[in-house]
C-alpha cells in the first residue's frame, strides 16, 4: 500500500519588516536608511523576498514598517503621508495576496485620526491591526492622550504591536553613552530595545487601559521583551502592602501574545509556555533582521507536541489575526 507523505504545516511569521521610500527618507540619525543588503531587502516587496522565505519554507509573512515608522512625523502632513504609506503597503498585499498580509502605520501625532486610520486599514484595506514603535512624540504609549487608538483597536477587534525603537535621549546618554561606540547593539537590541519596550508594557498594564479596554489584544515581540521570565517577580511585589491593586498576571495572560522575532532560545520559549501558555505565543522571524531559515529550523526542533508547534506556526496567528 503507497504511503503518503503528510502536508507540511503552515508557517506565518507576523514581524516582517520593511520600509516605504518616501517614510524611510525622513528617517534621522542612527536610524537613517544606509545602502546596502540589508536596506535592499527593507525595499523589496516582491520576488526577492517571496524567494527567500520559499527557502525557508514560510508561507505568509505580515508586513509591518520598520522603526521608527511614523511615531516621529508631526504637522498636519503626518496623516496624510501615514495614508500613503498604507496604501502603497495595501497594494504589495495585493500583488501577492497568498502571501502577504498587513500591519497599518498610524499617525500617532493625531491619536484620533490614528484611530480613524486603523479603522480604514482593517475595513477597507484588510489589515490584520497595528504596529507602534517605542515613544511617540516624547510620550510613552500609556498616555491618556492615546486612547483612542486603543480602543478602536479593541472596537475592531485586531491587536496592536509594540516594537522597539530607539530609548529616550536622556536615557541613552545616562544608561549607554559609556559604551555605544564599543558595543552599540546595547543601545538597540542587545538591552535598550527591551527595556523600553517592556516598559512600555509595564506602563500600560498600570496605567488602568485595559480596565478601561478588557478586550484590547497587544503584541510584543523577542518572547515577551523579558516580561514572561519576570512575571512571578513583578506580580508577587506588586501585591506587597502599599500598592494599588493591578492583576498583573491576569493582564499579562489575557491581553497579551508574544511572538518569537528574533530570539530563537528553547529554555526562553519554554519559559513562556509555561508562564503565559502555547495559545498566547506566535511565530515570527525578524525578517530581515533575523534570518528566516533559522528561525523556521530552530521551531521544528522545539520539544513541543505537533499541535503546539502549530498553534505557534500558524493556528494562534489565524485566530488573532483571523487570517
Amino acid at each position: 500500500m503507497p504511503t503518503t507523505t503528510p502536508a507540511r504545516p503552515r508557517v506565518i511569521a507576523i514581524e516582517e519588516h520593511y520600509w516605504d521610500a518616501e517614510m524611510a527618507a525622513l528617517f534621522r540619525g542612527s536610524e537613517a536608511a544606509r545602502p546596502g543588503p540589508l536596506a535592499d531587502s527593507l525595499y523589496d516587496l516582491g520576488e526577492a523576498r517571496i524567494a527567500a522565505m520559499d527557502a525557508a519554507g514560510i508561507d505568509v509573512q505580515v508586513l509591518s514598517h520598520g522603526a521608527p515608522s511614523a511615531q516621529k512625523l508631526d504637522g498636519p502632513e503626518a496623516v496624510a503621508l501615514t495614508r500613503r504609506v498604507n496604501d502603497r503597503l495595501a497594494a504589495a498585499i495585493a500583488t501577492h495576496p497568498t502571501r502577504f498580509a498587513g500591519f497599518a502605520a498610524l499617525p500617532t501625532t493625531d491619536p484620533v485620526a490614528a484611530a480613524d486610520e486603523l479603522s480604514r486599514c482593517v475595513e477597507t484595506l484588510g489589515f490584520k491591526g497595528a504596529m507602534l514603535h517605542g515613544m511617540a512624540h516624547g510620550l510613552f504609549l500609556d498616555d491618556t492622550r492615546f486612547r483612542p487608538i486603543y480602543a478602536r483597536a479593541e472596537k475592531l477587534g485586531v491587536p496592536i504591536y509594540l516594537h522597539p525603537s530607539l530609548p529616550h535621549p536622556a536615557v541613552t546618554a545616562a544608561y549607554y553613552d559609556d559604551y555605544a561606540a564599543n558595543f552599540p547593539t546595547v543601545v538597540r537590541p542587545a538591552w535598550g530595545f527591551t527595556v523600553e519596550t517592556a516598559t512600555t508594557a509595564l506602563r500600560l498594564i498600570l496605567s488602568g487601559v485595559f480596565d478601561a479596554h478588557p478586550n484590547l489584544q497587544i503584541v510584543l515581540g523577542h518572547l515577551g521583551e523579558t516580561l514572561p521570565f519576570l512575571l512571578w517577580r513583578i506580580e508577587s511585589t506588586l501585591a506587597r502592602p502599599g500598592q494599588k491593586r493591578v492583576a498583573f498576571r491576569e493582564i499579562l495572560t489575557r491581553n497579551f501574545s508574544v511572538t518569537t522575532s528574533g530570539f530563537f532560545s528553547t529554555p526562553a520559549l519554554m519559559c513562556c509556555v509555561m508562564e503565559l501558555g502555547i495559545d498566547r505565543i506566535l511565530f515570527a522571524v525578524d525578517w530581515p533582521f533575523a534570518d528566516n531559515a533559522a528561525a523556521v529550523d530552530w521551531m521544528a526542533g522545539v520539544p513541543l507536541a505537533a499541535a503546539d508547534r502549530h498553534k505557534i506556526l500558524a493556528g494562534n496567528a489565524e485566530r488573532l489575526l483571523r487570517m
